[in-house]
């Protein structure tokens, strides 16, 4: 099995966590000949201990932490239980959405082949606010705020409002150098000290255009934007 696998980036590295830019494209865990992140990661940076505290999907690249002691990795999984971990994303569509910024908001039910689809119910809802920006013509950047972390959740919203990612082969059937879903920015207070982290993509043909990376540019940091209080 292969060992290697280019672009995996160190952000940072504190006693208790790291954070790393994920490629696109690499999955987490082991897939035939190839490594996972985790394993990557782990070997790279020779580190006795590592824990996942969340996940990325395959075609998505961007900020990721790792916990480095069972402690630290329980702290994490209650920050992100409580919704203290903020966390924020870009993505690129070829669609026409049917809303240009505002709340997406329903339960999520198991579709087919691995599919997941939006539901009018809210017992317990996905909650994702964005806002979106014409680009060039046919193409159009979202900037998205999930307040839950249910799997695929950014992709079904999207998809449930008509602009489903360019590249995602799953709920957008379009075609493109890769999927143009990216973890953009993370914050959060741990034992009482922010941590603030800004990283914008830099792989993909799209995401790396003058306009495209001119708007991202202009959302930096996001949580100084106007975001509203209100999630209903």
């Amino acid at each position: 099995m292969t060992s290697e696998i280019p672009e995996i980036q160190l952000v940072d590295q504190q006693t208790d966590f790291i954070i790393i830019n994920k490629p696109a494209g690499v999955s987490f865990h082991n897939e035939q000949q190839q490594l996972g992140l985790f394993h990557q990661v782990k070997s790279m940076l020779a580190v006795p201990e590592l824990y996942p505290v969340h996940r990325l999907d395959k075609m998505t690249s961007g900020l990721i932490i790792f916990a480095t002691t069972k402690e630290s990795a329980n702290r994490f999984q209650e920050l992100f239980k409580q919704h203290e971990i903020e966390k924020y994303y870009l993505a690129l569509s070829d669609k026409k959405p049917k809303k240009k910024q505002g709340l997406i908001k329903g339960d999520m039910e198991k579709s087919r082949r691995g599919m997941w689809k939006l539901m009018r119910t809210n017992d317990n809802p996905a909650i994702s606010q964005f806002f979106s920006y014409s680009i060039e013509q046919g193409l159009r950047l979202f900037l998205i705020k999930p307040h839950t972390g249910k799997t695929h959740q950014i992709r079904v919203a999207l998809a449930s409002i008509g602009a489903a990612i360019l590249g995602d082969n799953y709920y957008g059937k379009t075609t493109a150098d890769r999927g143009y879903l990216h973890a953009y920015a993370l914050q959060f207070n741990y034992h009482n000290k922010l941590y603030q982290y800004v990283l914008p993509p830099t792989s993909g043909d799209y995401f790396n255009s003058s306009n495209a990376q001119t708007k991202i540019m202009q959302l930096n940091p996001p949580w100084q934007l106007e975001w509203p209080t209100k999630l209903t």
